[in-house]
Order: structure tokens, then sequence, then C-alpha cells
């Protein structure tokens, strides 16, 4: 079709004898406008082939009303969950997502920053990377007067805005409840202790074993990627030793796994022996013929959360420096991998 054969909203009101205003109203989904009059307009629209140019109206209104989403991997579920939350929250306000995987590579991070800037998108919502160090990237977004909210992992930058549970009171259920089964030598597979979370879940747990007049043991403590491969290793190298834990901690329920699946082909005696927790409330944790304790993130919520921030900024603020910190409390979900029902 020929540019100048192309419908325009002012080709619609003639045809619906309504003013070009509602029209253009009605197709921008306005709560003035009633449902009946959208519908009409809609219907209208769309027999007569009527496209929207959406680069005028970014223009016009300096939104675009796309926002991006970095996280290290989609395929997890708890980044999926908390997506599912940013959506969840904005659709309703006529955004779109556009995700983007840094695979844990900060120079993949760095690219995708660029990347989003250089399409205009209105915001970012994002869980950095482990490699993550220098935030020069991320103040980039802060002097280009975009709005960016952290979510799960972040970075102290000041002027943003971040979304995370309290993984330090995580850490300190999980050890708790360990300790009221009556374990003592409670081992802790921490992730990157670089990264502020697992740095915070290990603190916790230092701080529960103390305050129940515990000595946490230096080589109980052990650094595990969030594999099945990590956990089943970490228990090979603890059960070589002479003295042997009576309960894990793991700071990831892949590694928790991994360590319930290497304790069982020793014939080590689940909870009875040696009780687990995990840490993520993954889906597979329940349906496992040996349910798994674990402390539960609430992503989706989180997700919601990081949206109602990001929303607040555009809405409340014409400088987006509004610095907004929301801690999120963590549940335990106990379940027989941990429980002695004593």
């Amino acid at each position: 079709m020929a540019e100048k054969d192309k419908v325009t909203i002012y080709d619609i009101s003639k045809k619906l004898n309504i003013s070009a205003a509602t029209v253009s109203r009605a197709l921008n989904n306005n709560p003035k406008i009633s449902q009946k009059t959208k519908e009409l307009v809609m219907k209208t629209a769309a027999k007569m082939n009527y496209k929207q140019n959406k680069l005028a109206q970014a223009l016009k209104s300096g939104k675009t009303h796309n926002v991006g989403v970095i996280v290290p991997y989609i395929n997890r579920n708890f980044f999926s969950s908390v997506i599912r939350g940013i959506e969840e929250e904005l659709s309703p306000h006529g955004y779109h997502v556009i995700i983007c995987q840094s695979h844990e590579d900060v120079n993949n991070e760095i690219k995708q920053i660029d990347t989003l800037l250089n399409t205009q998108i209105d915001g970012i919502f994002m869980s950095v990377a482990k490699t993550t160090q220098d935030t020069d990237h991320i103040e980039k977004v802060l002097k280009e007067n975009t709005p960016l909210v952290f979510f799960d992992r972040k970075k102290d930058v000041t002027g943003l805005s971040s979304v995370t549970i309290d993984d330090f009171r995580g850490g300190y259920l999980a050890t708790e409840h360990l300790i009221k089964q009556g374990c003592k030598k409670i081992a802790h597979f921490s992730g990157d202790l670089n990264l502020e979370i697992y740095k915070n879940r290990h603190e916790g747990y230092i701080a529960a074993m103390k305050d129940y007049g515990i000595e946490p043991i230096k080589e109980f403590s052990l650094q595990v990627n969030s594999k099945l491969e990590s956990g089943a290793s970490a228990i090979q190298d603890l059960w070589s030793e002479d003295e042997k834990p009576d309960a894990i901690f793991s700071a990831s329920d892949y590694a928790a796994l991994g360590a319930i699946q290497e304790l069982k082909k020793m014939g080590v005696k689940i909870p009875e022996e040696v009780c687990v927790v995990g840490f993520s409330n993954e889906p597979f944790t329940k349906y496992m013929e040996l349910p798994i304790t674990s402390v539960d993130q609430t992503p989706v919520e989180m997700g919601r959360n990081a949206a109602k921030v990001f929303l607040e900024q555009i809405e409340g603020s014409k400088t987006l420096t509004i610095e907004k910190k929301v801690v999120l409390a963590p549940e335990l979900y106990i379940r027989d991998s941990s429980n002695r029902n004593l």
C-alpha cells in the first residue's frame, strides 16, 4: 500500500462519526473512554487495517513503553519468576519487556546496557553477573537519566533502587532450624562470596551458630557452585575427613540436591544422620521422593515490587533520583530432608 493510502485516525473517526481525539484515546486505552467505544474503535481499526505508528507515539510522548531486564540466565526458575512478576505489574500500564542474559559475564552485561540505552528503553531491571565488580557501566545508566532497579543481586550505587530479600535472615532461619533439630556440626555450602547475596547468607549462618553457642568449624564452610555435581563433590570432600557434619545448609537448592544424592549413595540416612536445607525453594524441592527444606525468595513478589518502584520513579520524579531499598522477608519451608519431628 502506498504511503498516501495508509489508514489514519481521521479515516476511522470519519467512518464512526466521532472525533479523531476520541479515536486516539480509545486506541491508547485511555480510561476516560468507555469500554464499548474502545471495542468499537479497535474493531473498526482492525477491519480498516490501521497500523499505529509506534515511533511517532514514542517521539510524541517521550516514552517507548519498553523496559529491559538483564538476568544471568533466563532458564532458572527464580529469574523467570521475577520476570513474570515484572510483566504482570507493568503490562496493564502498556509496557513490554525485553529480556537479556549476561551468562554471568560482565562484558555481556556492558554490551546489553549499551544496546538497551540505544533503543531508548524507559527503564532497566537488573540482577548483576558474578563477575561484575566495576560499576561504570551501571552509573552510565544513571547519567542517561534512565531508571534502573536492581533485584536480588545488586551493587551499591548511589541513586539507584533495589528490591531484595533479607538473605542474612534467610541464612539465619535455615541454620536455626537445623540447630533446633539437634544438629551442632553444620556445614555451609556458600556461593561466590563476592556476591552480596551469598555473603549475607553465610553471615546469617555464622550469626545463628554463635547465638546458640556453637563455634562454626572453618573446614565445614565451602564455596560451592549452584550445580548438582558441585554439591556431590563437596560431600565427597567432607566425608573424606575424620570429622563429618550432621547437617548441610546449602545456599543453593541445586547443590543441596546434589549433596542428598551423594549422601544416599554412601548409605547416609537423611534426616536421621544428616539434615539438609537448601535455598530458593525451586519447584523440584517439594516434588522429590525426599522433599527438601528450603528458604523461599518470593521471586514473583520481588518482580512486582521492582516494577512498582520503577512506576513510582517515572510517575513521581522528573530527575529520577529516587533511591528506594525494598527488602522482602524470606520464608522457610520445612520438609522431610531436615524434619526430625523433635
